[in-house]
């Protein structure tokens, strides 16, 4: 079986994530994750919090504690809201562990040694309220392209243009708000991606054929609009240190690398992490080094985030010139809207991961969420159609079937899955129904359409419904004992091909399905088409119980409730 390398965006440091960034990077990553190694792939899954950079500071400013404490508590904060969401990384970092300070630094020194970073004199923004040079973030202003009035100057979120603090219209400092500001001259080291841009060209073409449209056409927008030289240090007192044995002057200025250096930089960084955890049997370097034909890499992240690991990360790897293991398949998500509007971490607008799992256990997200991710386009989240969803497909679809049928068995037949008679007409036509299905349902999640994988999941568990009405042994138990029987084997046998198959959408609740069988020897990872259509894993005789409700239908009142605590419509 193949090697896959995943890895999802970095969620940053400075608070809990909204549902946006759960459905743009790590969720359908996860549910990735989980599909390859249920098919017996070789399978790694890395991620980490984003530590560095000038909103870590910020926050910590804001809560009077150092960085690197305030870095702390918010890594695991954010980690036990993923476990939360049954995220099932192989390992989740942090990008200010020393992995990635060495790894980072090397990359460094080997691009200054190829000629690919140059010390240029610049002039930036110098603050003298707060007394220092303000890097990009802190710096805030109206965007020059969109009029967005809360633009930073390094993106601006509105529009989501590259900036720089120079082109903000009306700029203060984001530490003390103070417009009196000055441009003054100081060094910083460029990485020269102008040198690259033809290596990039070509790079990217290549994957041409491969990448989704989103992916593919920001990456040619950037090359389109020209490579640049960027600073890649800043002035900031937590980061990356230059290292001192290359740029001696610009250490002991204690200058750090830009946040977006050595950002992606972790995800190798995160490797070794994982692999200085166990040394003796884990290699990060056969993940990550020249090892281009053996290992699938590919990356998860929303649209945003898409220039810097199509473009300026894997210049900064080309430069390197040693044989760093770079993408291969760039799954890349539109937007999650709020009624229309858009999530916003730093405006506290939308529903946040942690208060997701407040109102309902993890299941009841990761299905609607995948079901409706922002693949090719936009998509809105409103309570109405989140209610909706859970109610059709969760509640009605999949969990009244599996009540349904467990507790008639176990009323009229007992607490052991029923013999009956032998298979019939319906249910050779249910076996080649589900074994279809099953089949589009794996190719759907080979080829990483998330909601169409959740179309042909949906589809999957109505057979079963279409299947019992067909049937309907509450009334073919009057008439024929054993015929009901049958029906109620086969409608078990698809409870627990549903528990293996959903696995990946709904891991909570697939194991509780599964439990409901007291089946010794149970090991199945996956139900192939062709053993899907004999639907014969779980025989008679098979102990089992019925198990709580899996998933509660939601009110008019619940639905009331949420809008009145969050808002029917964006701010």
């Amino acid at each position: 079986m193949a090697r896959h390398l995943i890895t999802s965006a970095l969620p940053y440091i400075n608070g809990i994530k909204h549902l946006g960034n759960m459905v743009g990077s790590m969720l359908p990553a996860d549910v990735y994750s989980r599909y390859l190694r249920q098919r017996g792939h070789d399978v790694l899954y890395i991620c980490a919090t984003d530590e560095h950079g000038t909103p870590a500071e910020l926050a910590a400013k804001e809560q009077g504690i150092p960085v690197a404490d305030f870095c702390a508590q918010a890594h695991d904060a954010q980690k036990a809201v993923y476990d939360g969401f049954a995220l099932d990384f192989d390992y989740f970092g942090r990008s200010s562990s020393p992995q990635n300070v060495e790894i980072t630094q090397h990359f460094a020194r080997r691009l200054n040694e190829n000629g690919f970073i140059e010390e240029r004199a610049i002039r930036q923004v110098y603050s003298p309220a707060d007394g220092r040079f303000l890097p990009d973030r802190y710096v805030e202003g109206t965007c020059p392209h969109c009029g967005y009035d809360k633009a930073r100057g390094d993106q601006c979120e509105n529009c989501t243009r590259v900036l720089d603090p120079t082109d903000l219209i009306n700029p203060r400092s984001a530490i003390s708000g103070s417009t009196d500001l000055e441009v003054r001259e100081t060094k910083h080291l460029f990485l020269l991606q102008s040198k690259l841009e033809n290596e990039v060209r070509e790079w990217v073409a290549r994957h041409d054929k491969d990448w989704p449209q989103l992916a593919s056409s920001i990456a040619h927008k950037w090359l389109t609009e020209g490579l640049h030289d960027r600073a890649i240090t800043r002035d900031l007192d937590w980061g990356v240190p230059v290292p001192a044995d290359t740029w001696p002057e610009l250490a002991a200025e204690g200058k750090v690398f830009y946040v977006w250096f050595d950002a992606p930089i972790e995800y190798i960084g995160a490797t070794k992490e994982w692999s200085d955890l166990d040394p003796e049997n884990r290699d990060w370097k056969s993940w990550w080094y020249d090892v281009d034909t053996d290992v699938r890499y590919t990356e998860f992240m929303a649209k945003d985030n898409v220039p810097f690991h199509t473009v300026m990360f894997p210049a900064t790897e080309l430069g390197v010139r040693e044989p760093w293991k770079k993408v291969d398949y760039v799954k890349a998500f539109n937007w999650l809207t709020y009624y229309g509007g858009k999530f916003s971490t730093s405006q506290k607008r939308g529903v946040f991961t942690d208060q997701a799992l407040d109102i309902l256990p993890a299941d009841y997200w990761r299905y609607f969420l995948i079901a409706n991710a922002p693949e090719s386009d936009d998509s809105s989240f409103t309570w109405e159609h989140f209610t909706a969803t859970v109610n059709k497909d969760l509640a009605d679809t999949l969990g009244n079937f599996v009540n349904r049928v467990l507790s008639f068995s176990k009323k009229r037949f007992g607490e052991e899955v029923p013999a009956g008679g032998e298979p019939g007409e319906a249910e050779r036509k249910l076996g080649e129904q589900i074994a279809e299905l099953l089949a589009e349902y794996e190719s759907q999640l080979e080829s990483l359409q998330f909601r169409k994988a959740a179309a042909a999941l949906r589809a999957l568990w109505s057979a079963g419904n279409s299947y019992l009405e067909e049937k309907a042994p509450w009334l073919e138990i009057k008439t024929n004992k054993d015929g009901a029987a049958l029906t109620l084997r086969t409608a078990m046998n698809l409870i627990h091909l549903y528990a293996v198959v959903s696995q990946p959408f709904i891991p909570t609740t697939s194991a509780a399905m599964r439990e409901a069988f007291d089946l010794s020897g149970d090991t199945a990872t996956w139900v192939s088409p062709t053993e899907a259509k004999s639907l014969t894993a779980v025989p008679a005789g098979t102990p089992f119980t019925v198990p709580p409700v899996l998933f509660a239908k939601l009110t008019d009142e619940d639905l009331e409730t949420y809008k009145e605590r969050f808002g029917g419509e964006p701010a």
